[in-house]
């Protein structure tokens, strides 16, 4: 072969490895900057996409006769949908049945029907209320215990397919008895629940125990909505979405939305409020109580609208549906809702 040809030909295989070379760079490249994109939560921000989800509450309300058979249909619609997840906020049980073990038993059974993850927080069904006769004269914050021992596992949600989540009391040590709060990153959304109940939040001075119960969660829970909105900008997230049991609105009179007395002073109207308006982001509430099914924005801050901040509640009670709500987190007003229908047949 002649010395030219050859030389061509070294320069050739010497490109070709070269190009090689920088291909495999510029791939361990790319997985070092994906790598430290997951580990500081900006991934799922940096690569969101659109995706739906399931949000419920007060929920079975009845007997079993009378109210599991449409609950179980609304799950299997829930199932057909194939959503990301599901978020119950509360009332498992309706105000005056009874708050036994056999019943939240029950309770964690339909979670499990649901395929895809479940994340609830609890209601004052459950726990706050347990005192009146009608619920079978418990001692709310045994039940409170006994909700914390059957329903909250440390980093995983309920649901045939629990996903991976973070707990304020795995996060924050000084309020480690709050293993109902939690939160989830998904596809640049940050989710967290929040343990805001109705029955004024317990703030109730005629039960006992009811006052100092509240002030501790109340504390925990002013704590958490403000580490949600800080790791939201941190992890670069492009909207936020709180869940909570209580609509903070009933107590509302003509001159205040949140007077004095009402136990959603502090974390809502003092806390969640001005955080919102503050934000870079949108902010969706979840909630339920009320067994109203809306869609809107209640709120003001200042005396003025507060656009930053949408209110979605959830039917419940005789009202057995729930919402599907679409993201997509590209849009500035990146949340819509339908509501769902429970299966016939199932």
């Amino acid at each position: 072969m002649h010395r030219p040809m050859v030389h061509v030909l070294r320069v050739l295989v010497l490109i070709v490895c070269s190009a090689r070379a920088m291909a495999l760079m510029l791939a361990r490249r790319a997985r070092g900057w994906l790598a430290a994109l997951t580990l500081f939560g900006l991934a799922g921000s940096a690569l969101a996409q659109s995706f739906s989800f399931v949000a419920l509450g007060d929920l079975p309300y009845g007997s079993p006769q009378k109210a599991y058979p449409a609950y179980r249909q609304l799950i299997a619609s829930i199932n057909q949908l194939k959503p990301a997840f599901s978020i119950h906020v509360g009332d498992i049980k309706s105000g005056s049945s009874l708050c036994s073990d056999r019943e939240f038993e029950a309770q964690r059974g339909h979670f499990d029907l649901f395929e895809a993850p479940v994340v609830y927080t609890p209601g004052d069904n459950e726990w706050t209320d347990c005192h009146r006769r009608s619920n079978g004269g418990y001692e709310p914050q045994e039940r409170l215990q006994a909700l914390r021992q059957l329903f909250f596992r440390p980093g995983l949600s309920l649901g045939a397919q629990p996903m991976a989540l973070q707990s304020q009391a795995e996060l924050m040590p000084e309020h480690a008895a709050f293993v109902e709060n939690q939160r989830w990153l998904h596809q640049g959304v940050l989710f967290a629940t929040v343990h805001v109940v109705g029955s004024n939040n317990n703030m109730q001075p005629d039960v006992p125990g009811a006052l100092q119960e509240f002030a501790l969660r109340d504390a925990a829970n002013v704590v958490w909505i403000k580490a949600a909105f800080e790791h939201a900008r941190a992890s670069g997230a492009r909207a936020l979405v709180l869940a909570m049991q209580a609509n903070p609105l009933l107590g509302r009179n003509l001159f205040e939305d949140f007077p004095k007395g009402s136990g959603f002073r502090n974390s809502i109207g003092d806390t969640l409020l001005p955080l919102a308006a503050a934000s870079s982001v949108p902010v969706l509430l979840i909630h339920g109580d009320s067994h109203w099914h809306r869609m809107d924005q209640p709120f003001t801050w200042q005396r003025q609208p507060l656009r930053q901040l949408t209110r979605l509640e959830v039917p419940g009670g005789t009202d057995v549906r729930a919402w599907r709500v679409s993201v997509d987190p590209s849009k500035p007003q990146p949340f819509s809702a339908e509501l769902i229908e429970p299966q016939p047949g199932q």
